[in-house]
């Protein structure tokens, strides 16, 4: 039986989230979680998640737990605020362990309350978002549906831990620009080392580590959807799945 449409309800009143059903009043078989950059709200990813249409798809755009300080506006899903002295800028990489619980209740209320199966919940992050939907998906022993990571390596303190013997099952897809990029080869390495199975793919000519701004720069994000998405589109009602 597929899962039923998540709500607001059904997770924690301290969560700023929202949940956009499928398009065409469609049953959700996936769904998508979605973790804007740092400084951000979830307002722009709920967009996001409209504009996607997956099908099948329902998407849940959560904010970060912790607004940023001095009014500076957006909030981030660090454990902490750290600023770079030589350059002024924030650090991405101040620890998950807040988001790493929070997340992992969200996983476990799709899982035992909404129906969803583990390899059915998909994470898609920007930035520290990505590094955060990385840092999940390493502690889950159980294969999830996947994450899309768009310039946000492995936190420092994910790749330095020690590597069990056999590598998390969860596909990766990795993204960066062809310069200024936090995506680079020994963050890939890293990677590597934790997952199974990564897929990394550089934007020619793009400067820094920003949202896909063309069809060609969403491709391999949306071949990634259409591997990992399940559908039960003409399957039977009833129907039992095997393997």
């Amino acid at each position: 039986m597929p899962g039923r449409l998540p709500t607001t309800s059904d997770f924690s009143s301290h969560l700023d989230l929202t949940v956009t059903p499928p398009p065409q009043s469609q049953a959700p078989v996936n769904v998508l979680i979605l973790l804007h950059g740092l400084g951000d709200t979830n307002t722009s990813f709920t967009n996001l998640g409209k504009q996607l249409a997956l099908p099948e798809t329902a998407c849940i755009s959560l904010q970060g737990p912790t607004p940023l300080p001095f009014d500076l506006g957006g909030f981030h899903w660090g454990d902490d605020i750290i600023f770079d002295q030589a350059t002024g800028q924030m650090d991405f990489d101040t620890g998950f362990a807040k988001i790493t619980r929070i997340l992992t209740s969200m996983i476990r209320t799709l899982v035992d309350e909404c129906g969803y199966q583990s390899r059915e919940i998909i994470l898609f992050g920007f930035g520290q978002g990505g590094m955060a939907a990385l840092t999940i998906a390493v502690s889950f022993d159980v294969e999830l549906g996947g994450v899309v990571s768009i310039g946000g390596p492995l936190p420092s303190s994910i790749a330095a831990s020690n590597t069990s013997s056999s590598k998390n099952r969860t596909p990766v897809l990795i993204l960066g620009g062809s310069s200024r990029t936090l995506i680079t080869p020994d963050a890939i390495s890293k990677l590597g080392a934790k997952f199974q199975f990564v897929d990394y793919k550089k934007w020619p000519n793009k400067v820094a580590d920003g949202m896909p701004r063309s069809r060609d720069e969403m491709l391999p994000i949306m071949q990634f959807f259409s591997r990992r998405l399940r559908s039960r589109a003409g399957v039977p009602e009833g129907s039992i799945e095997i393997g």
